[in-house]
């Protein structure tokens, strides 16, 4: 009977045993996870139990008073709301977290002894806008300025960087932590500044977990001497004598130039050229205006200048077109016969006008006229030589007396001298022509 009883205690130990083992293992399980949150938000608390016998899950806060006991809320504060409650999980949602709401949360599953996971809230706190200030509002080229960038009131600390334009520059923060567990950062920049930095942005740009794109900045005022060049208007080429001469000075500066001035080196400008503005007018170039131009223009800041060397070139020679004039004279006899009067008596107003039109003509023009001119003049005295021939072919018998007239009609000679036109009687009107 003993026996039996000892038996009996000995499985009911073994039993108790048994199960806190197993709910020793299922309670390895219970699982949850950190949580972010920027001040004002909405965190999450989630307790999560695999392979749960019916346990029960709670949630408590960090001073261990209960929030939720399965889907209950003991605690008496609304902000805690419950989002979903199973076998499984505990999900509460906290809304409008605050800089007191962070700490470590605890899920917790009773079983014996009782198992917990914990949740640990971090709040973060964005920095107020960026402040930034300058030492100089109005900067000169060349001089050295300083510029501050703050950031109050952040958790954690934010971090600054500096911009100028598309550079970044080096700054040296400053951390500050305040009585509220706040922290202030202020960052210093410090950097030389040109001319090509009037009108550029310095941004000053702000890191934080809880803000992007957070960021201040001041744009750049810097004053700088003149910047000068001269222009050659007219001429677009060498400067020669006789010409004109056009130079322009092209000026810019911050604050813009109120004087400007035209000078030459080592000597006076021409007296009689003329300045009109920031324009050098000079007529009639010679080589005794030589030298060198400068332009000077001046403000606040500083004066500058630009040098022009003038070198005056020999005028152009021009050479005149060679004209070849030709004058042909042609002596020509006219004889005054109705054959040959003016048909062959060339006319010299083609000579004339062939003389004038060579004066623009190229000299191969010249030549072609002239060949003309000869090869009509040979032709004609052919033809004049061709005429008189055959005249004085046709009238060759001419030269004989009127004796023999009728000769070829006489029988015999003394008929012939009787038939004669006046016989001997007329021989005293004899004719005979020469030429």
């Amino acid at each position: 009977m003993a026996n039996a009883r000892s038996g009996s205690l000995a499985t009911i130990l073994f039993l108790f045993m048994s199960s806190a083992a197993l709910h020793k293992v299922v309670s390895q399980n219970l699982v949850t996870d950190n949580v972010t949150v920027v001040e004002g938000e909405m965190a999450i608390i989630s307790c999560r139990v695999k392979n749960n016998d019916d346990s029960v899950i709670q949630l408590l806060n960090p001073n261990r008073q209960t929030i939720y006991f399965r889907d209950m809320r003991p605690l008496k504060d609304s902000r805690f709301q419950l989002v979903n409650f199973s076998d499984n999980e505990l999900r509460v949602s906290l809304s409008n977290v605050s800089l007191s709401d962070e700490g470590r949360y605890v899920c917790q599953l009773y079983t014996d002894p009782p198992q917990e996971a914990y949740a640990e809230i971090t709040v973060l706190i964005p920095p107020g806008n960026p402040i930034i200030e300058a030492r100089d509002e109005v900067l000169s080229e060349g001089n050295e300025t300083e510029m501050t960038c703050t950031a109050m009131s952040s958790k954690p600390a934010a971090i600054i960087r500096w911009m100028k334009g598309d550079k970044e520059l080096p700054g040296k923060p400053k951390v500050e932590l305040t009585y509220d567990k706040m922290y202030t950062v202020t960052s210093r920049l410090t950097f030389t500044v040109s001319k090509e930095d009037d009108g550029v942005p310095v941004a000053c740009i702000v890191d934080h977990p809880a803000v992007k794109d957070f960021q201040a900045q001041k744009y750049l005022e810097v004053q700088y001497k003149p910047e000068v060049k001269i222009v050659v208007e007219f001429p677009q080429g060498l400067t020669r004598e006789g010409e004109n001469l056009e130079l322009s000075c092209k000026f810019r500066g911050k604050p813009e130039p109120q004087r400007v001035n035209w000078l030459k080196v080592d000597d006076d400008v021409p007296s009689h050229a003329v300045i009109t503005g920031a324009d050098l007018y000079i007529e009639n170039l010679n080589k005794s205006y030589n030298g060198t131009y400068r332009c000077v223009a001046s403000n606040s800041i500083g004066e500058a200048y630009d040098d022009y060397t003038l070198y005056v070139y020999d005028a152009p020679t021009t050479t005149p077109k060679s004209t070849t004039a030709t004058t042909t004279t042609i002596i020509t006899t006219t004889i005054s016969y109705p054959e040959i009067n003016q048909e062959t008596a060339p006319s010299t107003e083609p000579a004339a006008h062939d003389s004038r039109a060579g004066e623009g003509a190229p000299r191969t023009v010249d030549h072609a006229v002239i060949g003309g001119v000869v090869a009509v003049v040979v032709f004609a005295m052919l033809c004049l030589l061709i005429v008189l021939g055959r005249y004085f072919a046709r009238h060759k018998g001419t030269y004989f007396t009127h004796e023999a007239k009728g000769a070829d009609d006489a029988a015999d000679a003394d008929t012939a001298i009787i038939n004669a036109e006046g016989g001997h009687t007329n021989s005293d009107e004899k004719k005979e022509y020469y030429i």
